[in-house]
């Protein structure tokens, strides 16, 4: 096999896995802030629940710890079993869920704890909340704004609940508020990141060629060759048609960055094992386990 080639896969892997440990830290980082800003509430509120469709849950208790709850059959008996797993910190939170998510959940728990109607978190709705119309321009400072749907959302959240509460709703208010900006921001910064990553692989990309990542009955990722991300994907209400992701702020309503770096390096450790001796070799080790004695 080329060498060569190798060392160009053994960079690209190196780098999704540098890429998926610093959006980690990142997130975690984020989170813990939003979490410690929040403390004092949480507490107040007696915690919330954030998702509960079977057969999943997620919680946060009064003392700022998430109570997750996994369920899965039981090979030995057939039957179904479901387990609770207390989750003391971020860290460990964003190795389980994508923090946009934990961020929608908390702007969701919020909203039905205060008894709320939904609030305009789409483009359109950010900008009829704001009185402005679909089509006019935003300008900031005398100049058209790079984001206008930024500003709307600014405008409306400006006139929000102050941070100052000292009551149950107003602090649900405000909660949700937040969450919904954090799960936008959260969005942002991992659009940013797959977008650096691409910039960074386009020239080894370009020797390889296109990798497929992930290719499922209702999901298709790869690499391009031009070292860009594209993905086909069949959402829940889209009644079975396939829609094409072909930019990251697409890619990132579906899936998050850690997995994604992931799957990429071990993509590329089971198309070219040299660049991943090590799994290679476990890979190995299975084979012969299950190999049958004569």
């Amino acid at each position: 096999m080329d060498t060569g080639r190798n060392d160009l896969l053994g960079e690209i892997a190196s780098d999704a896995a540098l890429e998926r440990s610093d959006f980690l830290v990142q997130s975690t980082e984020q989170l813990v802030k939003f979490l410690e800003r929040h403390r004092a509430r949480i507490a107040e509120l007696g915690g919330l629940t954030l998702i509960d469709e079977e057969p999943d849950y997620l919680s946060i208790a009064p003392d700022s710890t998430f109570r997750s709850r996994t369920r899965f059959l039981d090979d030995s008996t057939g039957e179904w079993v479901s387990e609770t797993e207390v989750i003391e910190h971020a860290s460990e939170l964003v190795e389980l869920y994508n923090p946009a998510d934990v961020y929608a959940a908390f702007a969701e728990a919020a909203r039905e704890s205060a008894g709320l109607g939904p609030e305009p978190t789409g483009e359109e709705d950010v900008l009829e909340a704001a009185g402005i119309g679909t089509d006019e321009t935003v300008l900031l400072g005398g100049a058209a704004a790079e984001d206008p749907y930024a500003a709307a959302a600014d405008s409306w959240a400006a006139g929000q609940v102050p941070l100052d509460v000292d009551d149950d709703e107003a602090a649900a208010h405000r909660l949700y508020d937040l969450a919904l900006e954090f799960q936008e921001r959260s969005q942002r910064s991992e659009a940013r990141l797959l977008e650096e990553f691409e910039g960074a692989a386009a020239g080894l990309s370009g020797v390889i060629g296109e990798l497929i990542i992930v290719d499922d009955d209702d999901e298709r990722l790869a690499l391009t060759a031009t070292g860009r991300f594209r993905a086909e994907v069949i959402p829940e209400d889209s009644g079975g048609e396939w829609r094409t992701l072909e930019h990251v702020d697409q890619l990132v309503e579906f899936y998050d960055p850690t997995d994604v770096f992931g799957d990429l390096a071990d993509s590329l450790a089971e198309a070219y094992p040299s660049v991943a001796p090590e799994l290679a070799g476990e890979a190995v080790a299975e084979g012969a386990e299950g190999e049958p004695t004569a």
